[in-house]
Parts: structure tokens; sequence; C-alpha cells
């Protein structure tokens, strides 16, 4: 079952303040839609993403890069009001729907993994879910400055997103409604859909004033998310004249007998980038059953490791390879390696170590059956 997120970041948020609307601004380093961004196109139930921009913004969309598109991803233009804008990210998915839709706000980029995952699974049981947080202050009445009644706080929920739905109810809800409702679980009760509430998040606030980006910031820093994987890939010898390793070819009187091109070393750097950010390893997203990976060059499944990595919202910190073979000499060859990965990868060449070992003529390796590689690999959260 296909599930599809919209980002709403047509809006200006002039409240806020700033030089440009408050989605462009950055946050602790990074840019609060690419925050946000990367919170909702790392989640592993979200399959498609649209970003809806304001249309002076549509020339921005480029700068999410070509793995964004590569990915299935839209940008698409907004309208004048909200409402208007969340029916032109629906629209974009129409013509092939998703199962399910969560909208989100651009302003929002604390949202959690947890409140992403409990907005899905709630959709099981209803036509739509929604995060919220229960009232817990007094609530008055006012007038010019005076206080002049109460009101219950009793079944009263601040509103979140973000607000997930099954996407024909929700796409026949916004082709119907009248007038700009303040959010999509409005729209939806007026066309009589049942919502579910999950718990919000304090965290998971919107950007509105300027205090706002001082709060999110302290929030982010808080701690940093630090991830290690680990690789480990072996290639026999076989029939050939080269071996390819860590993207270098090595004249060699055997080649390394695999699928793909067999480079071991960069198949144990992509496992441990894949392991890192808990996305399995290169087989689970290049089958070797699929015919058309047959004979491809590694740097593929390494470049895709990367992407995935970056559209998360990780950075590599650094790479660490090991060769273990008794033959071809590694040590010729290790800052060509090095320097090839490097650009693979997009880091700088001191982020990348490529060095060799033997295994004293023990094992498999120590006989020249062929070459094992062990790699670590590390990701910061941006």
């Amino acid at each position: 079952m296909t599930t599809a997120a919209i980002i709403v970041a047509a809006g200006r948020g002039t409240r806020l303040g700033g030089e440009v609307p408050k989605q462009w601004q950055d946050l602790a380093g990074q840019r609060v839609i690419d925050r946000t961004v990367a919170r909702l196109a790392g989640h592993r139930g979200i399959d498609r993403l649209v970003i809806v921009l304001h249309a002076d913004d549509m020339a921005r969309g480029a700068e999410f890069g070509a793995e964004f598109g590569a990915r299935g991803h839209l940008v698409v233009q907004g309208g004048a009001t909200r409402s208007e804008s969340v029916l032109a990210g629906l629209e974009a998915l129409a013509a092939d729907p998703p199962a399910r839709v969560l909208i989100h706000d651009a302003a929002r980029p604390l949202v959690s993994e947890r409140t992403i995952s409990e907005v899905i699974a709630a959709l099981d049981g209803a036509d739509g879910a929604a995060p919220g947080l229960a009232v817990s202050d007094a609530l008055w009445r006012g007038e010019a400055g005076w206080v002049t009644g109460v009101a219950s706080r009793a079944g009263l929920f601040r509103a979140q997103t973000p607000q997930g739905f099954r996407f024909a109810g929700i796409l026949a809800a916004h082709r119907t409604r009248r007038g700009d409702l303040a959010d999509d679980v409005e729209v939806a009760l007026a066309a009589g859909l049942r919502v579910a509430i999950v718990a919000g998040s304090h965290d998971n606030f919107k950007l509105t004033e300027p205090q706002d980006m001082a709060r999110a910031a302290e929030i982010l820093g808080r701690g940093m998310d630090i991830r290690t994987g680990n690789g480990f890939d072996v290639h026999r010898f076989g029939a050939g004249d080269h071996v390819w390793l860590c993207g270098i070819r090595i004249e060699h009187p055997r080649g390394l007998q695999g699928h793909s091109d067999a480079d071991v070393g960069m198949h144990a750097v992509t496992d441990a980038i894949y392991g890192a950010l808990g996305r399995g390893d290169i087989g689970q997203h290049f089958p070797p059953t699929d015919p058309q990976w047959k004979g491809a060059a590694s740097h593929i499944f390494l470049a895709h490791a990367c992407d995935l990595a970056r559209i998360m919202g990780y950075s590599i910190s650094n790479a660490d390879c090991t060769l273990i073979c008794e033959y071809p000499k590694i040590g010729p060859h290790a800052l060509a390696m090095k320097a090839e990965m490097a650009r693979i990868m997009g880091i700088d060449p001191d982020r990348v170590s490529v060095k060799a070992t033997t295994s004293e003529k023990l094992g498999f390796t120590g006989r020249g059956e062929g070459i094992a590689a062990l790699a670590t690999a590390t990701l910061v959260k941006t």
C-alpha cells in the first residue's frame, strides 16, 4: 500500500520576518525546507513526495537536486491559499494515485519519525488521522485587553501536521470544499470523513514568530545523531585480465567474478552506508536476479547509497575500507582509489581511507582464491 506526502511550502510567512519566506531561511546551518524534506523523504513508510511552492519560488525547485526527481518526487506550483496549494499537490498525484497521503507544513521541520509512523498506522482504521496535543492551559475570552470570560478546555486539542488520509477521500473532499478552511482535517470533516487523533509532540511546532527559530535551533542542538555502519564483501577470482577495486581498473592475470563488475571494495563501503542508515544492503536495492544490473559499474550502487543518505538528512563524515588480498598490490593504487571514491561520494578525499593487508597466506585470500573487503562508514545528521 503506497503512501505519498505533500509538503506545503507556498506561504510567505511574513510574521517571522527576514528577507526570504521562513521555509527558505537558515535553521542551525540548514534551510527549514531542507530539514522538513529530509524528515519526510527519509521515512521508510513514504514512497513519494510532492513539494508545493509559491509561483515566485518555482525556479528554486531545481535546488533539490537530480536525485530528488530520480526518486519519483515532484515540485508543483501552489495557489493563492493553503487549501488551493494542497489541492494542487493532490492533483499532481491523481494520475497515479497512492493509497494514502500525508499533508505536512514545511514550517514544521522537527516532526519526528514516531509521529509520522503513528499517523500512517492510524489510517488502517480511519479515513484520516492527525497528531494533536490536548490543551492544558486555562482558556479566557477577552476584549480590549480585558478578560471577559472563560472557556472550557475539555476535549480541545492543538492541531499539528502531518495530517494523513486515504487518498481518494481527501481528494474528493478538496475538490468539493467551499472556501479556504483552516486545515485538511476541517476539509475532511466537512466531507463527512472520520479523523482519528494520534499523540502530537511539543517539538513539532510551527515556525511562526522570530523566537520560534531560536527554540528550534535549541532543540536541534540537544544531541547529535551519529551513525556507524559496517560492510563486508568477498569475490572470487576467475577468468579475466583485470580487476576493479575502489573504482580503479588494475591489470591482473585474473578477474573477480560477480553479478556486477565485482568491485569488492566499493561494495563493502556501499553496504556500510546502507547499514548506517538502516536500509539493508546492495542486494535489496539492486537485486542480483534483475538482469539490468548484470555487469553494472559499482559506482552506481555507491552513488545511490550516498544520495539516500543526503535525502535522509545525513552527511558522510568518513569511510574506511580495508582490502584483504595477497595480490594485486594495492599500495601503488591507493591514492587513486581514495580520490575516485571521494569523487563518487561527493566528499573530500581526506574523509576516505583505502588500505590493504594480507592474511599471511591463510584462508581463501591467502591461497589467492579471491579478495575480501571490510569497510566502516560514519554518518552525521545535518
